[in-house]
């Protein structure tokens, strides 16, 4: 799926008591500016009562924020027997890039808050903030400015998700583009270093998965890197010479190195492996991953275990 009405989105998962009013005073106490308020629209997959908040009103850029009392829709719907939720899905109403089974995918993946394998079982409401530049524009206005900035807006949406992880009734954060789960408490852990640091919270927008490919060799993606507009990343290696842990420093140093790339990469290409300089990776462009969502990717490997990775691949379909 492609940016549209919405450019960014995440979300938080409630107990399904969190009312407009809570957002509105958790978002005012920490300064943000609320444009206005509109009401419910007919059918919740496309809003709730909503809050329209203010990011850069000079090129049309704000932030609907809606409390929704239903259970995420994790399957997104289906065209025949949920045809309203899987239109508002196809729209970008659930985040631009996310595909159906993301909660699923970012609980079972959850290695950094191991609750959230069981706590959003039980939610029953979910907030959404997603940004747009066309509310209220007339049909010519471009979907995004010229000078977009897709870092810029997930700081501001995280600001915002911080505020409003202490309103009542909320649960956790959850990115279902890049299929993140957090509690308050994990979420400060990484946004209050960073920011301090200057430094991007990626742990905050992208995830990193961790799979056995075969006996001998390991697996792990990002994924949401396309909120970055920037391709997501494979990483297939032998266990025995690379520790999951560095494969995972890795992953978020090549997104890092992509994002401040100005050129396509080209399969091919060499690349360091993780804490080495002698050019012992090459990479392959995609336009499909091995798991979902489907999506762009860059798949990395040592040159020397080529055959065996294009064998284990093989083995599992791709």
């Amino acid at each position: 799926m492609a940016k549209g009405l919405f450019t960014q989105g995440v979300s938080l998962l409630t107990n399904g008591q969190t009312t407009i009013e809570n957002i509105k005073a958790a978002l005012l106490q920490q300064g943000f500016e609320i444009a206005k308020q509109v009401p419910a629209q007919e059918n919740w997959a496309f809003g709730g009562p909503t809050l329209v908040v203010a990011f850069l009103p000079d090129v049309n850029g704000y932030v609907a924020v809606d409390v929704v009392n239903e259970p995420w829709p994790d399957s997104m719907g289906d065209p025949k027997s949920d045809s309203i939720t899987f239109a508002a899905w196809s729209m970008g109403h659930f985040g631009p890039l996310a595909f159906p089974g993301s909660l699923a995918r970012a609980r079972q993946h959850a290695w950094a808050w191991q609750p959230a394998q069981s706590i959003p079982e039980g939610h029953r409401g979910f907030i959404r903030l997603r940004t747009s530049y066309v509310f209220g524009a007339n049909k010519d206005t471009p979907v995004m400015p010229a000078d977009y900035d897709p870092v810029a807006e997930l700081m501001f949406l995280s600001e915002a998700a911080t505020a409003l992880l202490k309103a009542p009734g909320v649960l956790c954060y959850f990115n279902p583009n890049g299929e993140v789960l957090r509690d308050y408490a994990s979420f400060r852990q990484v946004w209050d270093p960073c920011t301090a640091k200057q430094k991007l919270p990626l742990p905050l927008w992208m995830n990193i998965r961790f799979f056995n490919l075969s006996e001998k060799l390991g697996f792990m993606d990002t994924v949401g890197n396309g909120q970055l507009e920037i391709q997501d990343v494979e990483a297939v290696f032998p266990f025995a010479k690379y520790d999951p842990g560095d494969i995972d420093y890795y992953l978020r140093n090549v997104t890092l190195y992509l994002l401040g790339l100005d050129c396509e990469m080209m399969s091919g290409e060499e690349i360091d492996g993780p804490g080495e300089n002698n050019l012992s990776w090459t990479m392959e462009v995609l336009d499909q991953g091995v798991i979902d969502p489907p999506r762009r990717v860059l798949r990395l490997y040592p040159k020397a275990s080529a055959t065996a990775v294009r064998e284990a691949l093989s083995a599992v379909g791709q």
